[in-house]
């Protein structure tokens, strides 16, 4: 890591969980955005490559057009965009934040790796954008910001929206994916096109969420060591919540297939893994004596 202002994460740390972020322009220097880019924002930027890697492993890539990345940050979220599909496509980059600080950090970002990239900076974010870019900003909007963000997103041709995977976050954006759904085609994290299973009573407990590992390096670095204990995570994983629409139809996924969510409950001779797909969500009892292999994986946390 280059040089960290710890003192200035704490405080991006303090106002992230008193909720006072959502209020106010959170960023005072260029030393805040380049701290939090490579810490929190790296945490981030893992997360989009998790989806960004399932988007191409399910022959999924956006669609021509111009990018906006709302609420944009440090940048993260388009940078690693491009990183995994290219610019070839891309005809212009919206950045989009209320900090003009931030959108001139991001851009500069971009343009380091990217320097032949049309970028366009807007403190609104206009709509009508083919490929929309949204993270880690449910927790500090509004209900009444959460539905303009909402219509802002059934302007755009897809959607790729990366959050926390906490319950409150992830049920948020479940709400948002049923106002949605019936103009976009669910691409993932959903195996299928229905309402989502996790509405009904009996899994009101459940959220949609997953586990991105860290790299390795991470665990044999005294700066993440060090951040880890400030921030109060567990560097080990980071659970993350999505959800990605499409005008387009999406690829097509092999009959019968069926996602995990969370992760899978390993015991002494079974396992509980909860499941979703067309039919619903619920666990499924995996035994190690029936399917040992699977039982195997299971354990090693695979």
């Amino acid at each position: 890591m280059r040089s960290i202002d710890w003192k200035a994460l704490q405080r991006l740390r303090a106002a992230f969980l008193d909720g006072s972020a959502g209020t106010r322009d959170y960023w005072q220097s260029g030393s805040d955005l380049d701290s939090y880019d490579q810490t929190f924002g790296q945490r981030i930027r893992w997360k989009w490559d998790y989806v960004l890697r399932e988007l191409q492993q399910r022959g999924w890539s956006p669609p021509r057009g111009e990018v906006l990345d709302w609420g944009c940050g440090t940048g993260i979220a388009c940078r690693a965009l491009l990183a995994h599909f290219g610019v070839e496509q891309v005809t212009r980059v919206q950045l989009c934040d209320r900090s003009d600080m931030a959108m001139q950090y991001a851009a500069r970002r971009l343009r380091e790796g990217f320097p032949d990239i049309n970028l366009w900076l807007e403190s609104a974010g206009a709509g009508n954008a083919s490929t929309l870019l949204v993270s880690h900003v449910l927790n500090e909007l509004s209900d009444r910001q959460t539905e303009e963000l909402r219509a802002l997103a059934s302007t755009a041709i897809a959607v790729i929206w990366v959050e926390p995977g906490t319950h409150e976050i992830s049920r948020r954006l479940i709400g948002i994916r049923e106002r949605l759904r019936g103009q976009f085609h669910v691409v993932a994290p959903c195996p299928h096109q229905d309402a989502c299973g996790l509405l009904t009573p009996e899994n009101h407990r459940h959220w949609c969420h997953h586990f991105v590992p860290s790299p390795p390096g991470v665990f044999t670095d005294g700066d993440w060591a060090r951040f880890g204990r400030l921030a109060g995570v567990d560097l080990r994983s980071l659970p993350v919540s999505f959800l990605v629409l499409d005008r387009r139809p999406a690829p097509p996924l092999p009959a019968g297939v069926t996602r995990v969510i969370g992760r899978p409950r390993v015991y002494k001779a079974h396992a509980l893994v909860l499941r979703c797909d067309a039919t619903g969500v619920r666990d499924c009892r995996l035994t190690k004596r029936e399917s040992p292999e699977e039982f195997r994986r299971l354990k090693k946390g695979a």
